[in-house]
């Protein structure tokens, strides 16, 4: 596969699939995790609890193969933690 430092699906992982897959099946893991979860506006199609706290299950941007440039630029657009 082409660019394939993109991209991985982890069939033998037990949690796999985590959560519904993009409608075209090609379900990213690479993102297990979404690196994006901590940024309030994240660009990802999230809700919040009534508690307040960010719920990501309809959200499939780090899933989708070609949202990995997106992703990347988004994290390096960040303030440095201190």
């Amino acid at each position: 596969m082409e660019n394939s430092h993109r991209y991985f699906k982890n069939h033998a992982c037990k949690y796999f699939p985590c959560h519904s897959q993009p409608s075209d099946g090609e379900f990213n893991c690479l993102f297990c995790y979404c690196p994006l979860y901590p940024i309030g506006e994240c660009g990802g199609n999230f809700t919040h609890t009534a508690k307040g706290i960010k719920m990501c299950m309809d959200c499939h941007l780090p899933h989708i193969p070609d949202y990995y440039d997106v992703i990347i630029e988004k994290l390096m657009n960040q303030a440095p933690v201190k």
